[in-house]
C-alpha cells in the first residue's frame, strides 16, 4: 500500500534523537545540510533514476552513464555549486563514471604535483571539465605494483623530450577509470631513464580535435566487468605507447626538477607532498567504504525489519546486519579522522583502505545474501592488493628508475612499518602517531586483562588496552624471527600470514581507537558506546584465537565478553531502525534496493515468450522409443 509507513512502529522505539545523530554521521551540521539538500535535488529529478540500470546492456549503460554526467555538470553549472556541492551531488548521483577519476585522481595530482606554472595551464582547463583526465599508473603484469613498473620515459636530451614507451604486453596500463573512451588526458606512471637513474611523474596528452589518440598510443575499453551494472558504467581502459614523445615540461615537477641538460634537482617542497595524491585518494576509499556498507546495511535492516518469517508477528531483523551496522558507523569515524592525518598517513590510509574494503566487501556480501545487492569488491583491488597494501609499509629506496610522482623513493606499507617501528624500541626512540602505544610494549607484553564481569567490557580504556596489547605482542612476535628471514623479500613472503595478522591487528586498533574517542557525544552518547561495544567485541570474538594465545585475555573473560555481546545486540536491536536512518538516505530512488518486479520481469505476459517454440513441443512430444513406450504405459 503506497503511503504507509511501514517501519512507523520501528521508528517510535528509538531511545535517541536522530536528528542529532544525522549530524554525527554527516561531521558537522553544515555538512548535514548540504548532504541533505544534494540528496534531495538528485532524488527530484527524473534524469538521475537507476532503476534500470541493471537491465541495460553495456552500451547503452555506458551512454546512460555519459548523460548523467553530463547532465549533472550542466546543473552543477546552472546552480553555481561550490566543489563541496558538486562532490556531494555526484555521490548520490550513484554511478560510477570518468569524472570520479578526473576528480578524485587527476586534479589532486596536478594540484599536489604541478609547479605554479603547471597548475595555472592544467587547473582552469581540468576544472571546467574541458580536458578530462584520468591516473594511469596500473599495469596489466603489475597492479599497483610501483616496484614492478614495466613503461619507461627515456630524456632525450638532443630534442628535450621524454620518450614514453611501452616495452612489453604486461607494461600496458590496465584498469584505470576514464581511460578507454573518455578521458583525454592521463597522469602517466614510468620508469625514468637519465642517464640510467632518477624518478618523477609526467602528464600525456590525446587529440582534442577529434578525440582520436595521438601517433604512437593505443587505448581502448578492456570490456565487460563481473556483475550486471556494477562498474560497467565505466569505461575501464587499456594504454599502451610505442615511442611517444612529450616535451620535458609535461612533467611534474613540483618536488623533482629536470633541467634542460638532463640532471635533476630537488626542490624544498616537504617530501611528505610526494605521496599526498595516494593518501587522499585511500582517505577517500575508507570513506566510501563506511557509505557503501551503510547503503547496504540500510537496505538489508530495513527489509529484514518488515519481513515476516516462520510465523512470527514481530519484524524478523536478522542479527547478523547489527555488528555490520556498527562496522559502518567505526568506518565512518575513522575515515573522518583520516581526513586530518599527517603523522605515518601511508600505513594508516593503505592499512585502514584494505581493512575496511575488505570488510565491506565480505558485509554487503552478507547483506546481499540478508535481500538484496550491491557490487563493491573492485574496491578491494584498485589503489592497491588488500594482502599487497597491509604487508607494505613504510618507505623505503629502491635502485629500479620509476618516473613515480617525482620521488626517489616509494611506499612499502603496513607490516613492515610496524617491523620498523619495533626494531627502534631498543634505541629509545619513541614512537608516534598511530603506533605510540609501541612505546609501552613493555607494559603491553606483560600485563592482564582485568575483567571480572560482564559489564566490564563496556569500559574504553579496558576494550582499548586489550586491543593494544594484542597488537604490540603480533608484532613484537612477528620482529623475533630469525633475521635473515625478515630481511630478505623471499623470508618475507615466508612470514607474510603472521605479519598479515599482525597488520589486521594493528588496522583494528586504530578503527577501535577512533571509535572509542567519539563516544562522547552529547545527545547520543549511549548509542553511540553500544556501538562502539559491538564492533570491537564482534573483533574480540571473530578473532578469538589471537587474544587468547598472545595471553591478552583468558578464556573466562572471552566468556563474559560474548555474554555482553549478546546482550547489546538485544539493546541495539529496537534502535536499528533509527540508526539507519540517521544515515539520511531517506527512500531517496538512489538508493534502490532491488525492486521485486522490475522492467526485466517475466510477469508481463502469462505464457512467455519461447513457450510456443520450445516447450510446449517437449510437453506434446510422443516417445519414439519402445522400451520408453512401455515404461511410461506402465507409470
Amino acid at each position: 500500500m503506497e503511503g504507509v509507513d511501514h517501519l512507523a512502529e520501528e521508528r517510535n522505539r528509538a531511545e535517541f534523537d536522530v536528528e542529532e545523530m544525522k549530524i554525527v554521521w554527516a561531521g558537522s551540521r553544515q555538512e548535514f545540510e548540504v548532504s541533505d539538500r544534494m540528496a534531495r535535488l538528485v532524488a527530484s529529478d527524473a534524469v538521475f533514476r537507476k532503476d534500470n540500470r541493471g537491465i541495460l546492456g553495456r552500451k547503452e549503460l555506458f551512454k546512460n552513464t555519459l548523460r548523467k554526467a553530463a547532465y549533472a555538470w550542466k546543473r552543477i553549472i546552472e546552480l553555481r555549486l561550490s566543489e563541496q556541492e558538486a562532490s556531494k551531488l555526484r555521490f548520490f548521483v550513484d554511478e560510477p563514471a570518468f569524472t570520479d577519476l578526473h576528480w578524485g585522481m587527476f586534479v589532486p595530482a596536478i594540484k599536489g604535483q604541478g609547479t605554479d606554472e603547471q597548475q595555472q595551464k592544467w587547473l582552469p582547463l581540468a576544472y571546467k571539465m574541458q580536458i578530462i583526465g584520468c591516473y594511469a599508473q596500473t599495469e596489466l603484469g603489475h597492479g599497483s605494483n610501483v616496484q614492478g613498473l614495466e613503461t619507461t620515459a627515456t630524456f632525450d636530451h638532443e630534442t628535450d623530450e621524454f620518450v614514453i614507451h611501452s616495452p612489453t604486453l604486461t607494461s600496458s596500463k590496465w584498469w584505470p577509470g576514464g581511460l578507454g573512451k573518455i578521458s583525454t588526458h592521463a597522469v602517466v606512471y614510468a620508469r625514468l631513464v637519465i642517464n640510467g637513474k632518477e624518478h618523477g611523474v609526467l602528464l600525456s596528452s590525446l587529440s582534442l580535435d577529434d578525440h582520436l589518440p595521438l601517433p604512437g598510443i593505443t587505448v581502448g575499453d578492456i570490456g565487460m566487468k563481473f556483475g550486471n551494472g556494477a562498474y560497467n558504467t565505466m569505461d575501464n581502459g587499456v594504454l599502451r605507447f610505442d615511442h611517444v614523445r612529450i616535451p620535458r615540461e609535461q612533467m611534474l615537477q613540483r618536488v623533482l626538477q629536470v633541467t634542460r641538460e638532463g640532471k635533476c634537482v630537488e626542490s624544498n617542497v616537504p617530501r611528505q607532498l610526494i605521496y599526498g595524491t595516494m593518501v587522499y585518494v585511500r582517505q577517500s576509499i575508507v570513506a566510501d567504504a563506511s557509505r557503501a556498507l551503510s547503503r547496504a546495511v540500510c537496505i538489508a535492516t530495513r527489509y529484514s525489519a518488515v519481513r515476516r518469517q516462520f510465523g512470527s508477528q514481530d519484524g524478523g531483523l536478522e542479527t547478523q546486519t547489527l555488528p555490520l551496522l556498527a562496522s559502518a558507523y567505526a568506518f565512518r569515524f575513522v575515515g573522518e579522522w583520516l581526513k586530518w592525518l599527517y603523522t605515518d598517513a601511508h600505513a594508516c590510509t593503505a592499512g585502514l583502505k584494505s581493512l575496511t574494503t575488505s570488510v565491506t566487501a565480505d558485509a554487503i556480501e552478507e547483506c546481499r545474501k540478508l535481500c538484496g545487492g550491491h557490487v563493491y569488491v573492485p574496491a578491494c583491488t584498485y589503489e592497491g592488493d588488500n594482502i599487497v597494501l597491509l604487508l607494505q609499509v613504510c618507505v623505503h629506496s629502491i635502485n629500479s628508475k620509476l618516473l613515480l610522482i617525482s620521488c626517489s623513493k616509494i611506499v612499502l606499507l603496513v607490516a613492515r612499518f610496524l617491523m620498523k617501528t619495533v626494531s627502534q624500541l631498543p634505541s629509545g626512540k619513541k614512537p608516534v602517531g598511530t603506533t605510540a602505544y609501541m612505546g609501552r610494549a613493555e607494559h603491553l607484553l606483560q600485563c592482564r586483562c582485568n575483567v571480572q564481569k560482564a559489564e566490564d567490557w563496556l569500559n574504553p580504556s579496558v576494550v582499548l588496552e586489550v586491543f593494544e596489547a594484542r597488537a604490540a605482542r603480533m608484532s613484537v612476535a612477528c620482529s623475533k624471527k630469525p633475521r635473515q628471514v625478515c630481511k630478505s623479500e623471499e623470508g618475507f613472503a615466508e612470514l607474510s600470514p603472521v605479519l598479515v595478522e599482525a597488520a589486521v591487528a594493528h588496522c583494528q586498533l586504530i578503527v577501535v581507537s577512533k571509535n572509542c574517542n567519539k563516544i562522547y557525544q552529547e545527545g547520543v552518547k549511549e548509542q553511540l558506546q553500544v556501538l562502539c561495544c559491538i564492533y570491537a567485541l564482534n573483533i574480540l570474538h571473530k578473532h578469538l584465537g589471537d587474544f587468547i594465545a598472545t595471553g591478552c585475555i583468558s578464556a573466562k573473560q572471552a566468556s563474559l565478553a560474548n555474554d555482553l555481546l549478546r546482550s547489546l545486540y538485544s539493546k541495539l536491536r529496537p534502535n536499528a531502525i533509527a540508526l539507519v536512518d540517521a544515515f539520511n538516505y531517506g527512500s531517496f530512488p538512489w538508493l534502490h534496493s532491488w525492486p521485486l518486479l522490475t522492467e526485466a520481469s517475466l510477469s508481463d505476459s502469462v505464457v512467455p515468450d519461447g513457450y510456443q517454440e520450445y516447450i510446449r513441443p517437449l510437453l506434446k512430444q510422443q516417445p519414439q522409443c519402445p522400451t520408453l513406450r512401455s515404461k511410461m504405459n506402465m507409470l
